[in-house]
């Protein structure tokens, strides 16, 4: 079973680390090249590509100044371990033990803007760039159309043929795997709450819950269709009859 979640904005690279192993991405070179783009706009371009504040764009115009791969390990940070949004503060990545991270190294994938996909614990440097940021790279007019094939041409390399592949990622990064060439059945679970007496995807939930649903795939060693409607973790469960078909099966709290 592999499984894909989204990065995070919010970075974290003072925390202790549970481990001191580190990996290279697969895509580093292709990371470098997009850099040297980056590199050339000036604090104000990238607060208008990026439509960021002044401050954060000054800050990320200096992070692109100082990127270099591969990164130093001095300098970097296993990409589960910095990124420090919704999603990671439910996959809570630093409580496990050494087996679950060899674990989740084998099992879970990051879509990245920067460096395409990541194992979690391939490093990186502090960056900002979302994959629906309209950023041309070469011939390709946006990075959907620079990672796309690369992505999914990889994922198929990682997976076998009969393999279950989780979709945990939000629409922004999932549209940078072109799904119609992937060699494997897709699973993609919905979450849903309970507001004014109606069930509804609310986002800050909805993100926790796919982190959670991660963590729960990798502490149950999970393989199956089964492992995943089992989830019952922050109050979920799964609903058969919200559910429409077993490849978006729908848990409600």
């Amino acid at each position: 079973m592999k499984m894909v979640i989204s990065p995070a904005k919010s970075l974290q690279f003072d925390k202790q680390l549970p481990t001191t192993v580190q990996t290279q991405p697969h895509f580093g070179e292709e990371a470098k090249k997009i850099n040297v783009l980056l590199k050339k706009k000036s604090p104000k371009e990238l607060s208008e590509l990026m439509s960021i504040s002044d401050k954060l764009a000054e800050l990320n115009w200096e992070r692109n100044q100082v990127f270099q791969t591969p990164e130093s390990k001095i300098t970097a940070r296993a990409a589960v371990f910095a990124f420090n949004g919704d999603v990671y503060q439910g996959l809570d990545a630093y409580t496990f033990d050494k087996k679950k991270i060899d674990q989740m190294q084998n099992q879970l994938r990051i879509l990245s803007g920067l460096y395409g996909l990541l194992k979690p614990l391939d490093i990186i440097k502090p960056h900002r760039l979302e994959m629906g940021t309209t950023f041309g790279v070469g011939n390709n007019k946006n990075l959907y159309s620079f990672w796309k094939d690369k992505i999914t041409k990889q994922l198929n390399a990682e997976m076998e043929p009969d393999e279950l592949f989780i979709n945990l990622a939000s629409n922004e990064y999932f549209s940078a795997i072109d799904v119609k060439e992937l060699n494997v059945e897709i699973v993609s679970p919905i979450f849903k709450d309970f507001k004014n007496g109606k069930l509804k995807i609310i986002s800050f939930f909805a993100k926790k819950a796919r982190g959670m649903m991660a963590r729960h795939l990798i502490k149950e060693n999970a393989s199956t269709l089964e492992d995943i409607l089992s989830f019952s973790s922050g109050g979920y469960s799964y609903s058969e009859i919200e559910s429409r078909d077993t490849l978006s099966p729908v848990f409600v709290r």
